[in-house]
């Protein structure tokens, strides 16, 4: 059976799971990131057959997310290195790792983030940016992009209308959307008319 394909859709999440959203790619990826390179490295680490992590380290490379460079002439052979793309992950791999040890280690955590100074145990929060707030609800919530198509606008909308219910202590805010008193809708911003050459 053929996997379906979520690379047309919209969702970032979506697209996100095209790419890495099968866990052997995850777990290379977390790999890659403690310095592993080597097709036999990888191997031994995950104990993985050896036309999967073929296939998984091709897909990778066609996404972006490793580099494949030749070390070896005779017999040619090839590592795999982070791209910038694939460096860009470890934020993902942090929260992933963060989350584990949270609902899935009651026997305690057997890998910790520090501080590579002080030794000191790190608390992963994803924070924006500009104001350093934690990025919890009600504070932030998704809205819809430029791009935002009609089904992906209703969607958000929908979201926004259960968590203000949920908010107000409204009952049975898991029924029907009719049944909700819908929070003021988020209209996608307008996307910028192309300039005419003169």
């Amino acid at each position: 059976m053929e996997r379906k394909s979520f690379g047309n859709m919209q969702c970032p999440v979506a697209r996100t799971l095209e790419r890495v959203g099968e866990w052997w790619s995850i777990l290379i990826l977390r790999d890659a990131m403690h310095g592993l390179t080597r097709f036999d490295q990888f191997q031994k680490s995950l104990d993985i057959a050896p036309n999967m992590l073929t296939r998984r380290l091709n897909s990778l490379v066609e996404s972006g997310l490793l580099e494949r460079r030749q070390y070896s002439e005779r017999p040619p052979r090839h590592e795999y290195v982070l791209t910038d793309l694939g460096r860009d992950f470890r934020s993902i791999l942090v929260a992933l790792n963060s989350w584990g040890n949270k609902h899935f280690a009651p026997e305690g955590p057997s890998v910790l983030l520090v501080d590579s100074t002080s030794g000191e145990v790190a608390e992963p929060i994803m924070v924006d940016r500009k104001s350093g707030k934690p990025l919890s609800l009600p504070e932030f919530v998704f809205a819809p992009g430029p791009q935002a198509n009609e089904s992906m606008i209703r969607r958000i909308n929908f979201a926004r209308e259960r968590a203000a219910a949920a908010n107000d202590g409204a009952e049975n805010a898991v029924g029907q959307a009719e049944a909700i008193e819908p929070a003021a809708p988020v209209k996608a911003p307008r996307k910028k008319a192309a300039k005419k050459s003169a």
